[in-house]
């Protein structure tokens, strides 16, 4: 099966609200809908405040560029502030989090790579 090319507007993708987060939101900007046979392309916006609480993946990677703003990332035990221009890699199996602790909210590109199952461990109630 031929995948065809598609160039869309991130505005044209409707904002979703991130499972368990608070203020956060996510758009699939590319995926398995659109043909993409290998991985997903994703924006995520915090909102001032917002947060997405801690969780793993123990099988997914994440790949993650930041666009705006500025926000404190939780890997394991460490926290890292993390800003416009800035790349995170997250393995496979560690905990992360994120919080938005600026005045501005806070835009970042995710990408995962495209697997039947999307596994979340959530650690916080």
């Amino acid at each position: 099966m031929e995948t065809t090319p598609i160039v869309r507007p991130a505005a044209d993708v409707p904002k979703k609200p991130v499972a368990k987060g608070k203020g956060a939101f996510l758009q699939v900007l590319i995926g398995p809908d659109d043909g993409a046979p290998n991985f997903i392309l994703r924006r995520f916006t915090i909102e001032p405040g917002g947060r997405i609480p801690p969780h793993r993946h123990p099988t997914i990677e994440h790949e993650q560029y930041v666009l705006s703003g500025s926000m404190i990332v939780g890997l394991n035990e460490n926290e890292r502030l993390v800003s416009a221009g800035e790349a995170v890699f997250i393995p496979a199996g560690v905990a992360h989090w994120y919080e938005n602790r600026g005045s501005e909210p806070v835009e970042f590109l995710c990408v995962i790579p495209k697997t039947r199952e999307y596994e979340t461990e959530w650690l916080e109630n």
